[in-house]
């Protein structure tokens, strides 16, 4: 009984930290909701976006040790933000409000660096979370670039009760603006092998907790 009890709540978290990888895209990379500092955001949507895939993902993928499963934990958190979407949606805001980031193809190469390396979880870290935080801001600026202009779509749904700290004041076009991928690309690489190495070690955890 023990045994099954610590395996529902280990998969019990698996789904917390989805959802709060839901919580988290609903705050970080909502572009309009922050239109005065869409690249701003983007940037702090990406490295956010990326530190909860890859310690999540890596957590699921070594637990089973099946290549594949972190491309499912991401198929999770896509599914969670898409009902978020739609119920913002449903509340009569505009389709765009909530941006669906792009993590699969991100889960898709933790999948292989753990695969091609033969389940190695040293690899898995090192060139896994490279690759998951070099390309996930890339997919999610080609993502970004085919829905509604942000600034656009914000002048056609004010909000007129906005809290004083976050009441728009002007566009915001500095450093952030010039280059937001590679900033978050920069620093999602980094950020990520950390992130990437919690994950496995929170297998280790779970399975010594299990076993006790």
């Amino acid at each position: 009984l023990m045994v099954w009890l610590r395996r529902c709540t280990h998969y019990l978290f698996i789904v917390v930290v989805a959802v709060n990888g839901t919580l988290l895209t609903i705050n970080a990379g909502d572009y309009i909701f922050y239109t005065d500092w869409a690249w701003t955001s983007f940037v702090i949507f990406s490295i956010s976006q990326t530190l909860m895939l890859t310690v999540g993902a890596c957590y699921y993928l070594t637990f089973t040790g099946v290549p594949g499963t972190a491309t499912y934990y991401a198929l999770i958190i896509t599914v969670y933000t898409w009902v978020a979407k739609g119920a913002w949606f449903s509340l009569g805001y505009p389709y765009d409000f909530i941006v669906t980031p792009i993590w699969s193809p991100s889960a898709m190469l933790l999948d292989l660096a753990y695969w091609a390396t033969k389940r190695n979880k040293h690899s898995l870290i090192l060139f896994g979370g490279v690759l998951a935080g070099m390309s996930l801001p890339l997919f999610n600026m080609v993502n970004l670039i085919t829905i509604a202009d942000p600034l656009e779509t914000a002048f056609k749904y004010p909000r007129p009760t906005l809290p004083p700290y976050m009441t728009p004041i002007e566009p915001q076009v500095g450093k952030f603006y010039n280059s937001p991928v590679a900033l978050g690309a920069g620093a999602g690489a980094v950020l990520s092998v950390t992130m990437a190495a919690l994950g496995c070690k929170l297998t280790t955890w779970t399975y010594r907790w299990m076993a006790a």
